[in-house]
């Protein structure tokens, strides 16, 4: 036997530790069908954590939602990407793309109806220490709105990402534009040569022709 725990009446949810996999294991009974009995189950590194997956999915049931044992987060992310960007350029679909890479690294193949905040801000945590904090913001958003799409088709029944809030990155690049003291002293330098229309152009538009 891999697994242990108390057997539950008809219709009830059962909660116990697999001790194959080392993990616990929740599950609902449907009923039965072609005579065999129909469950759907979830699985957690701790017991609440399953409960917390056995609410959710009672809540999904009660709501008609029907999530896939095998979509994934990449799923999401490419179906998204694929039929979500109605009126984006081909550009801006290639941008969103490169953008979300470092988050399927590292969810790309957890069950989309097995995703917890906990997941999403674990992956954003630990994205900080390399990405600004500008791109955790957009990685996280653009997984909204990728589980908002799966949402639309029924696929999940409820947006984890929308309840995490991207943490900060690294410190981007230090601005090289010009402060107001140096703006001012570059066009003084500038004012009695050949050149200083060309500066004052260049300092009050933000051009850079070089």
């Amino acid at each position: 036997m891999g697994a242990s725990g108390p057997r539950r009446g008809h219709g009830e949810d059962s909660v116990y530790f697999d001790r194959t996999n080392h993990c616990w294991v929740g599950a609902v009974s449907l009923g039965h069908k072609g005579g065999r009995r129909v469950r759907r189950k979830v699985t957690g590194r701790t017991k609440t954590e399953v409960r917390a997956k056995l609410r959710q999915l009672r809540h999904e049931l009660d709501d008609g939602v029907r999530s896939s044992a095998t979509y994934t987060v990449g799923n999401a992310l490419d179906d998204w990407l694929a039929g979500g960007m109605h009126g984006r350029s081909d550009r801006t679909v290639e941008l969103y793309r490169d953008t979300v890479k470092p988050l399927r690294e590292r969810l790309g193949d957890v069950k989309l109806r097995d995703l917890t905040a906990g997941d999403v801000q674990e992956a954003l945590d630990g994205l900080a220490v390399q990405l600004s904090t500008r791109s955790l913001q957009m990685i996280r958003n653009c997984l909204e709105r990728a589980i908002r799409h799966a949402e639309i088709r029924d696929l999940t029944g409820r947006n984890v990402a929308a309840l995490v809030k991207a943490p900060q990155g690294r410190p981007g690049r230090p601005s090289k534009s010009l402060t107001l003291d140096q703006a001012q002293a570059v066009l003084h330098a500038a004012r009695d040569t050949r050149l200083y229309a060309y500066v004052v152009l260049s300092v009050t538009t933000g051009l850079r022709t070089e």
